[in-house]
């Protein structure tokens, strides 16, 4: 018989998922409040638990060469449910961890339906968690709803800080020309037992580029509301419209780069740039635009995107968008375990504390689950030390960054403490990336012990 009182998460998304799981295998009840389907979202598509709104790839897989890899690899050595399912839904994509975004969400959700300590509230938390609600992580996300952000404004005295997010267009890989576009990834690379051929590439010339890069400018885009216009974007996901202003170059050296592609319909034609599209889905029937995160009206999506060699036939079976995504001034309203200030009995995770990506906001709810736990049980839990990615992400969002200029960040090996200096350039990441799971495990070592 169950005597430990629940901790109760409210959103059913990466984080809140992740959270839930930590709770539960650690042997206490947990309740997830999730409002979808009785309330809607401007991006969600379905009613799934940990759904994937935007892109469905995890980055980078390499725990040597990058922090987010590295980050994969904790998760999974801390007994992460986002990357078994991840791990178990993959689908080709070069070197990084792409999901079939469906047979994902379906598997995260089964796990936390059939374990016994999980259950799941399909219905709304209007305003602040009841006060007999002790121990409650809110991992709501960057679309939080309204009733529940104006009660988190009102509490904390802040304004939530805010940009926008944009979606990229999925097409049906049918209807792509393949007498154009051709299978590589870029300098051959791909997962362990791949072929080096998970993407599809289509080629512009110099004049078909300049031409798409005149048709992203003018093309006619989404209008944002008077409250929007200020509202800033992040960096890491741009809209590709927003990237083309910059410069005409700016695509050729970013999501548009050329380098380390051969067309195999053409070996000595050298293309001036190139689109990419990754796999969607298990299947392989539908192919996400690589970096195609768009605020084109869907129509001028249809009109410029045919514009792409072997895409003039496409078939978009999701349009791209774009969204407000809110989050707090977590360094100015958290402690380093995660809980608001002004009010410790809620602790936060996810996007809405200002990290940027799908394995972030997993990671920080991995964290404050395990850290809602200790206080549970009376206990306390150590944060991962900061030469972790783990604890390099958390201590960033609590400690380390300028709430006056706080935005949000993915991990990167910028945020870990330096190296002796004595290591070579291009010995570093490999060395971040060994005193990080060496410390893990002495961490995950002290947390077992503590737990005995």
């Amino acid at each position: 018989m169950v005597t430990t009182a629940s901790i109760h998460i409210i959103g059913g998304g990466l984080a809140g998922s992740e959270a839930a799981w930590q709770i539960a295998q650690a042997g206490v009840p947990v309740v997830i409040h999730e409002m979808r389907p009785v309330r809607g979202t401007e991006a969600h598509m379905t009613d799934s638990l940990a759904e994937l709104v935007c892109s469905n790839s995890f980055r980078s897989d390499d725990p040597e060469k990058n922090a987010v890899g590295l980050l994969h690899e904790e998760m999974r050595r801390c007994g992460s449910l986002i990357m078994q399912a991840g791990d178990a839904h993959r689908v080709p994509a070069g070197s990084a961890l792409a999901v079939d975004r469906h047979g994902f969400s379906a598997a995260v959700q089964a796990a936390l339906e059939d374990h016994p300590l999980v259950t799941i509230d399909r219905a709304e938390v209007a305003g602040l968690p009841p006060d007999d609600w002790d121990n409650v992580i809110i991992a709501t996300g960057p679309l939080t709803s309204p009733a529940l952000a104006d009660a988190i404004r009102g509490l904390t005295g802040e304004d939530s800080l805010a940009f926008f997010d944009a979606i990229a267009p999925i097409v049906a890989k049918d209807s792509v020309d393949m007498n154009v576009a051709w299978f590589q990834s870029r300098y051959d690379k791909s997962a362990p037992g791949g072929d080096g051929k998970d993407y599809l590439n289509c080629p512009m010339t110099k004049e078909q580029y300049l031409a798409f890069i005149d048709a992203l400018v003018t093309g006619d885009k989404t209008d944002f509301k008077d409250w929007e216009k200020d509202t800033p974007y992040f960096e890491g996901c741009l809209p590709i419209e927003v990237m083309a202003e910059r410069g005409p170059e700016t695509l050729r050296f970013g999501p548009m780069k050329p380098v380390g592609l051969t067309n195999s319909h053409q070996p000595d034609v050298k293309a001036y740039a190139v689109v990419q599209l990754r796999q969607d889905n298990a299947l392989g029937t539908l192919y996400n635009m690589v970096g195609f995160q768009t605020k084109l009206k869907h129509g001028e999506q249809k009109r410029v995107f045919a514009t792409i060699p072997g895409l003039e036939n496409a078939t978009f079976v999701r349009l791209g968008g774009i969204h407000r995504n809110t989050f707090l001034n977590s360094p100015l309203l958290l402690d380093e375990r995660l809980r608001l200030k002004a009010m410790p009995r809620l602790r936060f995770a996810g996007q809405i504390t200002g990290v940027e990506g799908y394995i972030e906001s997993a990671a920080i709810g991995l964290l404050a689950g395990r850290f809602a736990v200790a206080d549970r049980l009376s206990g306390h839990q150590d944060a991962p030390p900061t030469t972790t990615a783990l604890g390099a992400l958390l201590n960033h969002i609590t400690l380390g960054a300028d709430a006056t200029t706080f935005q949000p960040m993915n991990v990167n090996f910028g945020l870990f403490p330096p190296l002796d200096t004595r290591t070579k350039r291009k010995e570093r990441k490999p060395a971040y990336a060994q005193r990080a799971l060496a410390d893990l495990a002495v961490w995950l070592g002290g947390v077992r012990e503590a737990a005995e």
